[in-house]
């Protein structure tokens, strides 16, 4: 499933892949059919050339990326990863084998992630266990020289976040569109990634997100999106009161359990529960 954005000179298009979350010990509930996940990937193109923001987790979501940024009919120069986890980085390889002329890069803290999760401890013990025989050869990024890519004279500007949802996460900001791409840095009607923060780095992420809406984005692409819902800037601020919520609730609760279920009170239509009962477990671990 994709959407279509047509924008002056530049246009972008996305992609879903839905897959299994990665959290799949849950307790018993009413949201069975929420337990899923979207990654997106992000084209933006012009008459020419296109750039690619993010890949996917296994070897045949990649080979449909492959395909469908084929159907575009565009030269593929950049291969952009917003940050280093597996589902965004994995496809890398696949990409360059399909388009050998362009070039994959990568703030210095995501390709620091996509090197560690290129390690076997993350490719085969953890989405390799999850995902078996699916996870592709991985391939690191190589660091971005300056922080612009340009796509027929106009700036990408890329934008490091910091620590968000993981460390080194950064978005992509094309003004003249008025889009930013937004990695996992936003999240779109999807529980956010959790287990790998703190109270300094959700404070951090917030930070970010108020910068991003200061940039006056017209469209707002999350990694992680509900399919039928829009690229609405507004997701920015949706973001903003999740965190907001997980601070007030944490402060509020003692145990994983009840974290988890005043956050689905709180947020009971976003998808990939899982996410949440896995932060849960980290943010609140038994005595």
């Amino acid at each position: 499933m994709r959407t279509r954005q047509t924008m002056t000179d530049l246009s972008y298009d996305t992609l879903f892949a839905r897959r299994q979350g990665v959290v799949r010990d849950l307790p018993e509930g009413d949201n069975e059919g929420l337990r899923w996940v979207a990654n997106t990937a992000t084209l933006i193109f012009g008459e020419r050339d296109a750039v690619l923001v993010d890949t996917f987790t296994t070897i045949e979501q990649n080979a449909k990326l492959v395909d469908w940024i084929k159907g575009h009919g565009r030269n593929l120069t950049h291969i952009f990863c917003t940050h280093g986890h597996g589902d965004h980085s994995y496809g890398i390889g696949q990409l360059l084998e399909a388009f050998p002329d362009a070039r994959a890069v990568a703030t210095p803290g995501a390709v620091a992630g996509a090197r560690s999760q290129a390690g076997d401890d993350w490719r085969e013990g953890f989405w390799g266990r999850l995902f078996p025989g699916q996870i592709p050869v991985a391939v690191v990024p190589e660091e971005l020289d300056g922080d612009t890519i340009l796509l027929e004279g106009h700036e990408l500007r890329v934008v490091d976040t910091g620590h968000t949802d993981t460390e080194g996460t950064s978005v992509l900001w094309a003004p003249d569109a008025k889009l930013v791409v937004g990695g996992d840095v936003i999240y779109n009607n999807t529980h956010m990634y959790l287990a790998e923060t703190t109270a300094t780095s959700r404070a951090e992420w917030l930070a970010a997100l108020r910068t991003i809406q200061g940039f006056g984005a017209v469209h707002v692409v999350a990694a992680h999106k509900d399919p039928e819902r829009a690229d609405d800037p507004a997701v920015v601020q949706e973001s903003i009161d999740y965190l907001l919520d997980v601070e007030e609730v944490f402060a509020a609760t003692s145990s994983a359990l009840e974290f988890y279920q005043a956050v689905l009170a709180r947020h009971p239509g976003r998808i990939n529960p899982g996410s949440l009962w896995g932060a849960a477990k980290v943010l609140k671990p038994a005595a």
